[in-house]
């Protein structure tokens, strides 16, 4: 049968689903994330987002040998276990890669926590329920994640949030300190861009569907030269290319916008033309047209 020995895709789910079984403590098993999803093309690379609800969490996490019966692990990570790191989600979670590289995140979480469980995220499908406390069993769906249609003032939110920051990456590399200007343009700067892009692209092709996390799936659905002027933004190594990055995340983004805009009947702000002759004047006050070092 499929899925119950080792080398099978599946088979360390059905590892834990028969632990989960064998363990009173455990009350009930879902599986998350992209292993519920359709629409994503599995791969190795997947991982195993597991939740275990259990009647006695001091009773796994006091020790963690118990988790050995899963496999030989690379490594291990608990995050609310970690001071550097700490953790924000409810629940403890084990974050393990084994020795045949399937990768499991496992997470605890107490009974009383059931009925909120299952509001925060909808790629969710029930593996185990000893209890039948779940009447209708959820379908996994990913419709949380498909692109939103901007409305005007997010829209206008977005254009203000990538042109005022664009003013900390000038301060950056006039000050000639490389490391704020990259750290502005690539946490700030460039996820507006790609915001910016994935609303073009749902105007174009419609709001049903999801780019994935991160925009990884955007290049489908892009036209060539748009998307090679998107990666020569990445090239940040120096103060020219930075510029020249920096500029063209500009060009791309006031293109876009513009293009939404006009699509969506939007007001296009007046932030790109103000802090673009800002911009220019910052340039030429510090010579960077002449010296770029």
């Amino acid at each position: 049968m499929a899925g119950t020995k080792p080398g099978d895709r599946w088979y360390r789910e059905r590892l834990l689903l028969n632990f989960a079984k064998t363990d009173k403590r455990i009350r009930m098993v879902t599986l998350e994330g992209s292993r519920t999803n359709t629409n994503i093309p599995p791969d190795d690379f997947q991982d195993f987002d597991i939740t275990f609800f259990v009647t006695d969490m001091d009773s796994f996490t006091s020790d963690d040998k118990w988790l050995d019966i899963f496999g030989e692990r690379l490594i291990l990570q608990k995050p609310e276990d970690m001071e550097l790191f700490p953790a924000v989600e409810k629940g403890f979670s084990y974050l393990m890669l084994f020795t045949d590289d399937v990768k499991i995140d496992l997470t605890l979480l107490p009974l009383e926590l059931i009925d909120e469980y299952f509001t925060w995220d909808k790629l969710v499908k029930l593996l185990l329920d000893k209890d039948n406390r779940i009447v209708k069993p959820p379908i996994p769906t990913d419709i949380d994640y498909h692109l939103q249609k901007p409305t005007q003032r997010m829209f206008d939110d977005c254009c203000n949030e990538f042109w005022n920051t664009t003013t900390y990456v000038v301060k950056g590399l006039c000050r000639k300190e490389i490391l704020f200007a990259i750290d502005h343009m690539n946490d700030i700067v460039r996820k507006e861009l790609l915001r910016m892009i994935s609303w073009l692209i749902g105007i174009k092709q419609g709001f049903h569907f999801s780019l994935g996390k991160n925009y990884k799936f955007m290049k489908q659905y892009v036209p060539e030269e748009l998307w090679e002027r998107l990666m020569s933004t990445y090239n940040m190594d120096s103060y020219p290319h930075m510029w020249e990055s920096f500029e063209q995340c500009m060009a791309l983004f006031r293109e876009v916008s513009s293009e939404v805009a006009c699509q969506l009947d939007y007001q296009y702000p007046l932030y790109d033309e103000k802090i673009s002759n800002y911009v220019i004047r910052q340039k030429k006050k510090y010579g960077i047209e002449d010296d770029n070092k």
